[in-house]
């Protein structure tokens, strides 16, 4: 037998009222119209579906099976719908959102399973780029957002607001070197072996440039790409490292000192692009969850002390 998909929503409605009339209202049918449908959906069933009483009506066993099935056929069609629909959509261009390796570390992946999760029409390419060039593709028109560290901005005329803290803090490994120290300048980290990221990347670049020709020579064993193999070396106790202090995780048993220099004390600012659409609503939205979850983060655990407590430094002072 064959249903039309408007006799079950029909059916529906009138078992969620418990009223034919109140059901013909909700699809905008006359009474008549509305209790023929309802017969031939009986007749066509081969047993009644429904009990007729003075004060409405309610589903027989075999009404209650249809009206089950019947929800789960028009949830299926819904989703089909959609699917196809959005093949149907005229193709938009993507918002573009750019920030350094600490932001791509713990930020953006988080903001954006929610942001993608609530708005499956809108797509996101994300780059990871140092603050001069997210400024500069900004500028340009060719960014929607982007996240970038205060000290670099200068006066570029963007509009941007304050996101978060990003201070750079000194790692080692759990009752290791660092064990009883509160803070440590450069000069004193770089005689010991370090572990580091790729010279490439955003975050290296930016210490690279605050340390100066006359830095100290460092030995850094090995550099990587990605800061949760970094933490991960440091853990282990290949090498100190120089890691934002919001990238280190609770899992890790880590010493966590003060980086006693000036320009480890930064902060992290949303910038909007000045293209038109800066803005549109999706570029509204993917700005407040991007605030909402650098203000939702938990205060950073620091890693385990050398007391073996999370969230303290290796005195053991809470790092908060």
């Amino acid at each position: 037998m064959r249903y039309d998909l408007d006799d079950l929503r029909l059916f529906l409605h009138i078992v969620t009222e418990g009223s034919i009339t109140a059901g013909a209202h909700r699809m905008h049918l006359s009474l008549p119209s509305a209790s023929a449908r309802v017969r031939s959906l009986e007749r066509h069933a081969g047993v009644a579906l429904l009990i007729r009483g003075r004060r409405g009506v309610r589903p027989t066993p075999a009404g209650t099976t249809l009206a089950r099935h019947a929800r789960d056929v028009l949830a299926q069609t819904a989703r089909l719908e959609s699917a196809v629909a959005s093949y149907t959509r005229p193709p938009t261009a993507p918002l573009t959102l750019l920030g350094g390796s600490s932001v791509m570390h713990w930020l953006v992946p988080q903001a954006l399973v929610s942001f993608l999760r609530a708005h499956p029409e809108v797509d996101v390419a994300v780059s990871e780029s140092r603050t001069p060039r997210t400024v500069r593709l900004l500028a340009d028109g060719a960014a929607d957002l982007g996240v970038v560290v205060d000290d670099e901005v200068g006066d570029s005329g963007l509009r941007m607001e304050p996101l978060g803290d990003d201070s750079l803090v000194v790692i080692g490994q759990a009752g290791g070197i660092l064990s009883g120290r509160t803070a440590l300048t450069y000069r004193e980290v770089a005689e010991h072996p370090l572990v580091g990221l790729d010279a490439g990347t955003a975050l290296r670049r930016w210490i690279e440039k605050r340390l100066g020709p006359h830095a100290p020579v460092a030995r850094h064993r090995t550099t990587v790409a990605d800061l949760n193999l970094l933490i991960a070396l440091a853990a282990a106790g290949v090498g100190l490292a120089v890691v934002p202090r919001r990238a280190i995780d609770l899992h890790h048993p880590l010493d966590v000192c003060e980086l006693a220099e000036p320009w480890a004390r930064r902060h992290q600012m949303l910038a909007w692009g000045t293209k038109a659409r800066t803005s549109s609503t999706a570029v509204a939205a993917l700005a407040e969850q991007l605030r909402h979850t650098a203000l939702s983060e938990p205060p950073p655990p620091g890693g385990r002390g050398g007391s073996g407590r999370p969230g303290h430094f290796a005195d053991g002072r809470p790092n908060g």
